[in-house]
């Protein structure tokens, strides 16, 4: 399973995933371990990889002919295809799709190769040992289409603003001809039943784009996390009234605004009751299923939470189906985590940085629980060159999408020189765990200095982490550290002080499961192996802290007065 949904009717499309691939290890050693394994999946979960890095093969078959587009939603960390032996693309990046067109394709059987490299190396910038754990391998689906020599790539719907009983939103049609000469066609775009009609547009070789401005859509009901309504994108290329390229995708009405101290979703003041959360599980590491993925949505749903922060890095699009079917809204960010000035001045890391950034909003432009997007969790934000970076990957952002805010997670106290820079002042705060002061006065001193010193004044505050560690079934009469008593005692005052205090606009518990860590240094720093301030353990069994974290958010509503 891809999506939740049939992203087309006309164009055949095949999964190439959801099957059982050869496999088999590269690197010296490992040769006599070739087998079969499940896309997608993690490498590391094969019995007797637990620990593999370098290079491997992943191969499979497939029959067509003609034009052919190969999309991966993700492969982790590079990737480089093969299709009957001829390399037809490259791909870094571990979280965002990529997809290359194979034109005139011989009838028959092909083989289809995959080569993935899990490695940590100087040229893969933003992967590295780190407080979570980078699994390898096709990780998310592949899908095989069979297109067109004029087909069409996406459509971006922009909600606008509502008019009485009609939302007023622009589209923008995106189009790829693969032949050498300039096509043209009829485009129809619909949407809940508003269909417009574009006639003859011309389209040269390569990509091309048009826009549709101020688009009527009437009827139409607005998108809430208490009213998840959500209405089908449906686009068609035809000549002579002959319908030869089709695309589906779903989309909602709504508008994301921020004042000075509020988020406002519809017009209305938002109260964030979040989790950060990994994709990670010890049995399908990053790669989950989609019902592993509905069941941590069920239990965040239960728990009274309305948000989700990707930590650290685009997910799955079968999330964010199901956060925008469920009503939770979306902080989805870039893939970057505490990467400091001098892994910052490595010549990959700001183009790396950039195309996650281009590749996410593209992908998941249309998706109406994402309300907010973020980049550089916990980077060098303190430095002059950081700054470029943080200004350069804001500018981005603004370029591909205003309909939302951006942000970025910082630790930095009293030291941060990027505040001005985000449309929403969020930080990463760790009262009575790292820290000996109160949460509601961490906030105060963070938040002062914000307002006067740190040149982020007038924007909303947003506490992006805060929580405490606990080992699953350790319990102790004196609540000592790791243990589920002081867990769930320093959540509850942290929750507590926040909520009561006005000027922060909600706050994103770390984390909901506790989750692996890198093997190299990080798991000297975390019991188990894992970084574990879930309120649920890496199985998703709950603490102590869940029952007090679901009795605080659940007393507190969705927006503030």
């Amino acid at each position: 399973m891809v999506r939740l949904f049939d992203t087309h009717k006309l164009r055949k499309t095949e999964e190439l995933s959801g099957r059982l691939w050869d496999f088999t290890p590269m690197e010296e050693g490992w040769q006599h371990k070739k087998c079969k394994v499940m896309v997608p999946g993690c490498l590391e979960n094969i019995p007797g990889f637990g620990n593999y890095r370098g290079w491997a093969s992943y191969e499979t078959e497939f029959e067509s002919e003609g034009n052919v587009r190969l999309e991966f939603k993700g492969v982790s960390h590079f990737a480089e295809v093969y299709v009957d032996d001829e390399k037809v693309t490259e791909h870094y990046g571990s979280y965002t799709p990529f997809s290359v067109c194979i034109k005139a394709l011989k009838a028959g059987k092909h083989r289809l190769r995959v080569l993935v490299d899990n490695a940590f190396r100087e040229e893969y910038a933003l992967d590295m040992p780190n407080d979570y754990m980078s699994y390898g391998g096709i990780s998310r689906g592949v899908i095989l289409e069979k297109v067109p020599d004029l087909y069409i790539r996406y459509v971006h719907v922009t909600p606008l603003y509502q008019k009485e009983s009609s939302w007023i939103a622009d589209v923008e049609v995106m189009c790829v001809n693969l032949s050498d000469t300039e096509l043209s066609a009829d485009v129809k775009v619909e949407i809940a039943g508003a269909a417009q009609i574009r006639k003859e547009m011309s389209f040269i070789p390569g990509e091309s784009s048009f826009r549709i401005e101020n688009m009527e859509v009437r009827d139409a009901e607005t998108w809430a996390t208490e009213n998840p309504v959500l209405y089908t994108v449906e686009a068609q290329l035809s000549r002579e009234g002959e319908v030869f390229d089709d695309w589906i995708d779903r989309t909602g009405f709504r508008t994301v605004e921020v004042t000075e101290k509020d988020i406002l979703l519809n017009g209305k003041a938002l109260r964030i009751k979040g989790f950060c959360r990994h994709e990670d599980h010890p049995q399908y590491g990053c790669a989950l299923p989609a019902q592993a993925i509905a069941y941590d949505l069920q239990m965040i749903r239960d728990l009274g939470a309305n948000s989700v922060r990707t930590s650290h890095y685009p997910n799955d699009e079968l999330f964010l189906d199901m956060c925008d079917e469920m009503g939770i809204l979306v902080w989805e960010e870039n893939h970057a985590r505490g990467i400091e000035e001098d892994k910052m001045k490595n010549p990959h890391f700001e183009p790396q940085c950039e195309q996650v950034i281009r590749e996410m909003i593209t992908e998941h432009y249309n998706h109406p629980s994402i309300y907010i997007w973020g980049i550089l969790n916990e980077c060098g934000s303190e430095t002059e060159y950081g700054r470029t970076c943080y200004q350069a990957q804001y500018e981005l952002i603004r370029s591909l999408d205003r309909s939302r805010p951006a942000t970025s997670a910082s630790c930095k106290f009293n030291a941060d020189i990027c505040q001005d820079l985000p449309d929403v002042c969020s930080w990463n705060i760790y009262p009575y765990w790292y820290d000996e002061r109160s949460a509601e006065q961490m906030a105060k001193d963070v938040l002062t200095w914000v307002r006067t010193e740190g040149n982020g004044d007038g924007k909303p505050f947003l506490v992006s982490e805060i929580g405490a560690g606990g080992i699953y079934a350790f319990r102790d009469m004196s609540h000592d550290i790791w243990s589920e008593d002081l867990q769930a005692e320093i959540l509850g005052k942290q929750l507590k002080e926040l909520f009561a205090y006005e000027d922060c606009v909600g706050m994103y518990i770390w984390q909901f499961c506790d989750v692996r860590v890198s093997r190299i240094d990080w798991a000297l720093r975390r019991p188990k192996s894992r970084n574990n301030k879930g309120v649920v353990d890496e199985y998703r069994r709950p603490k102590m802290a869940y029952q007090v974290v679901k009795e605080i958010f659940r007393q507190i509503p969705d927006y503030r007065d």
